[in-house]
């Protein structure tokens, strides 16, 4: 399903020659910090610091025989330091090297995520602004309601992706961390000032406690931001699916010269890459829930969330920026149509103008119940007639009794429906 577009750097972060880089940089700092506490030989750590390395074919040999992913690691990054691989994950755990490199990896691949997230934003923000004041039919349970601005919908999507921006930022800063802190979490064989100092180089803060295991609260707020993005881009493409249907197009996903919608109807051109968005979005809520169920672990350490990881992370990291890439580019290349848009708000005969002349009748001194009624009577004799709604208020006596005619002709105007769009924008920040 995902095709080759340019990913090369979040792919990167997620193949074997990353993570194993991740757990070596986890090591050299374990390392540098312990020197710099006066623990390692200044030999010692020399030897270290210059010739520790890794390949992952022959980690990949080790661990056939050890079938302990980290022992062979570090058998194999001894094989090319010597005597001095003493110190190397000298009072340290597995999860040590295991979460804290995750959080490296985390931290990589939600900085790529929020950099799309980022641009993101501005499309829809140029969006919003480009169509301000372009006049389209509101819709509530599917059904004309009043006019509205289509911009509206960009600023709408453009207010709630810089929610997410900011939940995205948190979930990064919580993920974030790292520890060192051994086999049950309690410091027996490592002063915490190594655990300091070495999430100090790593560019991390050391967890406040820990128990072996990275708390996976973090990861299920992380994924949860991830999901999160993913509905807000399921809401914009669920849109445009339904703005694309035959009968309303008012807009469409761009149809690229060559592009076929249908290996039977010729004329066809579906929103494909909207359905996509769509059902890739569910991948997501699964892996946020699945990230849940990681929490909760046998004694307060096991491996069972291990196995959970090794899929859901990768997979909704690439996924989501994958879907950030494409969401850009297809609200950024949107076929708008404003003619059939205004065709549309024109299909009911002036019917959205009741509720406007509703409330002139109110303020005219009219009972509500009394207007509604009398609104409501000449808007169902339109729908049943097919006749205009105008003409028929403009025939109604109880009406033009209390009414001049340029009073309704002016109930009758779409300039309300775009009078206070500026305002909306400027409370979202699109405009200054």
């Amino acid at each position: 399903m995902i095709d080759r577009y340019s990913l090369p750097e979040m792919q990167r972060i997620w193949n074997l020659e990353n993570r194993y880089e991740c757990w070596l940089e986890v090591e050299l700092a374990a390392a540098k910090a312990m020197h710099e506490l006066h623990m390692i030989p200044d030999a010692d750590y020399q030897n270290i610091s210059t010739r520790a390395d890794f390949n992952v074919d022959r980690i990949a040999e080790i661990e056939a025989t050890t079938r302990h992913d980290v022992i062979a690691f570090l058998t194999n990054v001894a094989e090319y330091v010597g005597p001095s691989s003493r110190w190397i994950h000298y009072g340290m755990t597995s999860s040590d090297v295991l979460d804290t490199a995750s959080a490296l990896q985390l931290k990589q691949a939600g900085e790529l995520i929020l950099s799309e997230l980022l641009r993101l934003a501005e499309t829809l923000k140029l969006k919003a602004r480009e169509h301000r004041h372009t006049l389209c039919m509101g819709r509530s349970h599917g059904i004309h309601a009043e006019p509205t601005a289509f911009g509206l919908k960009f600023a709408l999507w453009f207010d709630e992706t810089t929610r997410n921006i900011k939940r995205l930022e948190e979930a990064i800063k919580v993920v974030s961390v790292g520890q060192l802190s051994g086999a049950v979490g309690n410091y027996a064989h490592l002063d915490p000032a190594v655990e300091e100092l070495a999430c100090k180089h790593l560019e991390l803060r050391p967890v406040n406690i820990s128990t072996q295991v990275i708390q996976r609260d973090r990861h299920a707020q992380f994924l949860f931001a991830i999901a999160q993005i993913g509905s807000t881009l399921e809401k914009i493409a669920l849109e445009i699916r339904h703005l694309q249907r035959t009968e309303v197009r008012e807009a469409e996903e761009n149809f690229s010269q060559g592009q076929k919608g249908s290996s039977a109807m010729p004329h066809k051109r579906n929103p494909i890459l909207s359905e996509q968005l769509c059902g890739l979005s569910r991948i997501l809520r699964a892996n946020a829930n699945a990230a849940l169920e990681n929490n909760a672990l046998w004694h307060e350490r096991d491996i069972s969330h291990s196995s959970v990881e090794r899929i859901i992370l990768p997979d909704s990291c690439i996924l989501i920026h994958y879907m950030l890439v494409k969401s850009s580019a297809m609200i950024d290349s949107l076929a708008v149509y404003p003619e059939n848009m205004m065709r549309n708000i024109e299909l009911t005969r002036g019917l959205v103008f009741s509720q406007a002349l509703l409330l002139h009748l109110a303020n005219l001194g009219m009972s509500r119940e009394q207007a509604y009624a009398l609104v409501q009577a000449s808007a169902m004799k339109s729908i049943s007639e097919g006749s205009d709604f105008k003409q028929l208020i403009l025939a109604d006596e109880q009406i033009t009794n209390l009414m001049r005619q340029e009073q309704i002709e002016d109930i009758f105007s779409y300039d309300r429906y775009l009078k206070n769009v500026d305002f909306i924008y400027k409370r979202c920040g699109i405009l200054a």
